[in-house]
């Protein structure tokens, strides 16, 4: 009986402890004295940094704030994990304050040729793995395209569990050399422990449109092991018109500490709209 006490107290600790160890992901950290943007719609605007407090107000994507302090309170819906920010803001030709769920800010924004982009996590999903028969959360990340006060496009992708929320960018680059594409947008997510994946969602915007490119995965564990994936576009080394080449290499140590070495290349054709693996 005295020894399933002290089980049954150790577990309760476990559960306590597990409790209090709670801690931001760091694509939400954000910095004080600077702008951000609402990411998700409908954003709620409380009295006080917890759910149960007062609903001051409402806020919608692309609604531009101040972060006044970051709270010491951290909420955790499903993977994301994030503090609380009091926030100033303009509306109605006011200046209204309040407390805002980091995670429904955006990791990043950029604007380009008059249409803002955002970058954000959407969502917890709860997912089976087939081959090994276990369920497990994702978070579901977007992009969205607002021109004006109105949504142009969303594009949603994959992006591993909170463990790979630790950092984050969200960039525009060239064209790539890809016919009738305007630009392309690169959003980035990644752990800092060895072990945790990091994704990069390569998105093309053509004709208001955003067309996802396949994922790239990548993560290592020191030098015992690692899984790197890239492309290659026509404007790099390498690369061919019309085209971006997939290129994955995974290096495995076996026993005797001998390096496996495994290499995969394939070809996507770009028709100007679409592209289709060749």
């Amino acid at each position: 009986m005295k020894s399933f006490l002290i089980i049954l107290l150790l577990f309760v600790v476990q559960i306590f402890s597990a409790q209090e160890d709670v801690y931001s992901n760091g694509v939400f950290n954000f910095e004080e004295n600077k702008t951000q943007k609402i990411f998700t719609d409908q954003t709620r605007v409380r009295q006080q940094p917890n759910v149960n407090s007062q609903i001051l107000d409402s806020l919608q994507s692309n609604q531009q704030v101040s972060i006044i302090k970051k709270d010491d309170t951290v909420l955790q819906l499903g993977q994301r994990n994030s503090n609380w920010y009091k926030v100033s803001y303009r509306k109605e030709n006011k200046t209204l304050e309040g407390y805002i769920w980091g995670a429904n800010l955006c990791i990043g924004y950029r604007n380009k040729n008059g249409y803002d982009f955002l970058f954000g996590i959407s969502k917890t999903v709860n997912k089976i793995d087939k081959n090994f028969n276990q369920n497990y959360t994702q978070n579901i990340a977007s992009v969205k395209v607002i021109e004006g006060n109105s949504l142009i496009n969303e594009v949603f992708f994959d992006t591993g569990s909170g463990e790979s929320l630790s950092y984050g960018t969200f960039t525009i680059e060239s064209n790539h050399k890809l016919q009738n594409v305007d630009f392309t947008l690169k959003a980035i997510v990644s752990g800092e422990a060895c072990g945790i994946a990091g994704y990069d969602q390569y998105i093309l915007f053509k004709d208001k449109k955003l067309i996802p490119l396949p994922q790239l995965m990548n993560v290592g564990d020191a030098d015992v092991y690692h899984h790197s994936e890239e492309f290659i576009f026509p404007n790099d080394k390498g690369g061919i018109p019309n085209a971006f080449i997939f290129k994955m290499e995974e290096m495995e140590k076996d026993e005797n500490d001998k390096e496996k070495v495994k290499r995969l290349s394939k070809t996507y054709l770009w028709n100007g709209s679409s592209y289709k693996l060749k």
